[in-house]
């Protein structure tokens, strides 16, 4: 090779016998990238014996003064030289006189880019230049070629694990899917059998109470009837209290009228809760749902934290309840979660200038109008459901990580709960699902479900 030619291939950064596997985040650099440079002023039949002997080199990368200028690839080498009289013409030629006859529009990506953003990138080019290698950039400011054939097949690697991941979530899904509903089905089964008793208690009780009262009118007509009672009578009375049970058994029946209503109230959320939706969507309460949920969790919520539920005038909504009360449950214990996390906080470790405030979740429904862009759309119409949190509040870059986690490519590898509730409100109801947050001010939940 002549002088002038300052050519360098340098391995490729990974070997193709490389042990290390492509996953969803693979980058360029990654890849075997040929490093192949030389000066513009380099004649093109150098460049091609280089190519002869280098039959996997994709192309040349042009620099002026060590400065970079563009790319030849071997295709639009070779195109040129089996033209008529094209050796004749081009083959003495510097590459700058070529490349001006065979410039191209150029891919040029950094070497951090995502295979399969690079993939999209060079599937978006005219179909003449699918073929086109990649010219990819380091951080050294360094330009190295990807073979476009070398791209494509990474791209499909990736593909086959995207698919095999989303194969096997499925799979998991699915299991965890028949364990739930089996699950919901015991809990069901087991919540009827409370019921059953709890039935029995709330059925007599009217009967024990009307009982009781008839038996207290009857002592006292017999009081009347014999002023003077005997002395076994009267010692009877002191022994039993019976001053004190006349008094109290009022209020044991109500204590007991009030335990078993509540025992009945969270028997029946429970079993709301854990309903097995049927195919087709059926109206449904919300603010039922909502406070359902508000039952399960007040174990955790009691006095710590003030509940406010704002409830506007909503018309039933045609929805899968099951998963509606999954939503639900997924955000306000995030909430209570936080809030509590937060009291602790403030407890233990008191920082200057923290208010101290008391916890608190506020609920609002309504119907809202929103307008299309388009005039000739009607305005739809939502119901809103806003959950708010007096809580420390999100920083930009976890509001960011939460919002990334609702993409495929995020649940196929990681799916938290507020992704699942982001799946099921906007893939199964057709809804939004919105997030807003400040530090030191709290966040909210917006759930947007469509009126038929």
């Amino acid at each position: 090779m002549s002088q002038k030619v300052r050519a360098d291939i340098s391995p490729p950064y990974l070997s193709s016998g490389s042990d290390r596997d492509l996953n969803l985040q693979s980058t360029l650099q990654e890849l075997q990238l040929y490093n192949f440079q030389v000066e513009a002023s380099c004649t093109a039949a150098q460049v091609a014996k280089v190519f002869e002997k280098n039959p996997l080199l994709p192309g040349v990368i042009l620099v002026e003064e060590g400065n970079y200028t563009g790319m030849i690839s071997r295709r639009r080498l070779l195109e040129l030289f089996i033209r008529p009289y094209g050796q004749e013409l081009f083959f003495e030629q510097s590459l700058a006189v070529f490349y001006s006859y065979a410039r191209t529009p150029i891919l040029l990506l950094a070497d951090h880019t995502p295979i399969l953003t690079a993939m999209q990138l060079a599937m978006r080019r005219s179909p003449e230049l699918m073929t086109e290698p990649v010219v990819v950039k380091t951080e050294s400011d360094t330009y190295s070629l990807l073979d476009a054939q070398e791209l494509n097949i990474a791209s499909w690697q990736i593909r086959g694990i995207e698919t095999q991941v989303r194969y096997e979530r499925s799979q998991i899904q699915m299991i965890q899917n028949d364990k739930m509903a089996s699950l919901g089905r015991l809990v069901d089964g087991i919540a009827h059998e409370i019921l059953d008793p709890v039935g029995f208690i709330w059925g007599n009780l009217t009967y024990i109470s009307k009982y009781s009262q008839d038996l207290l009118k009857l002592i006292a007509a017999y009081e009347q009837e014999s002023p003077h009672p005997t002395k076994e009578i009267i010692c009877l009375k002191e022994e039993i209290e019976f001053d004190f049970i006349e008094e109290d058994l009022s209020r044991v029946l109500t204590s007991i009228y009030t335990g078993a209503e509540r025992l009945k109230k969270l028997v029946t959320s429970l079993q709301n809760f854990c309903h097995i939706d049927e195919v087709y969507p059926k109206p449904a309460d919300l603010h039922k749902c909502i406070d359902n949920i508000l039952l399960l969790i007040n174990s955790r919520v009691k006095k710590e934290i003030q509940v406010i539920r704002n409830y506007g005038n909503l018309p039933p909504v045609y929805c899968f309840v099951g998963q509606l009360h999954q939503v639900f449950m997924n955000i306000l214990s995030q909430a209570v979660d936080v809030l509590l996390d937060e009291a602790v906080r403030l407890q233990l470790n008191p920082a200057p200038g923290d208010k101290v405030e008391i916890p608190r979740i506020e609920i609002n429904t309504s119907v809202i109008s929103q307008t299309a862009n388009n005039p000739q759309v009607p305005d739809s119409r939502w119901v809103s459901i806003r959950i708010t949190d007096n809580g420390p509040g999100m920083s930009k870059e976890f509001q960011q990580q939460i919002i990334e986690s609702f993409s495929v490519e995020k649940r196929a590898d990681k799916e938290t709960s507020l992704a699942v509730s982001y799946r099921i409100i906007t893939a199964r109801h057709g809804g939004k699902f919105n997030l807003r947050s400040e530090v030191g001010v709290g966040t909210e939940f917006e759930i947007l479900l469509p009126l038929v």
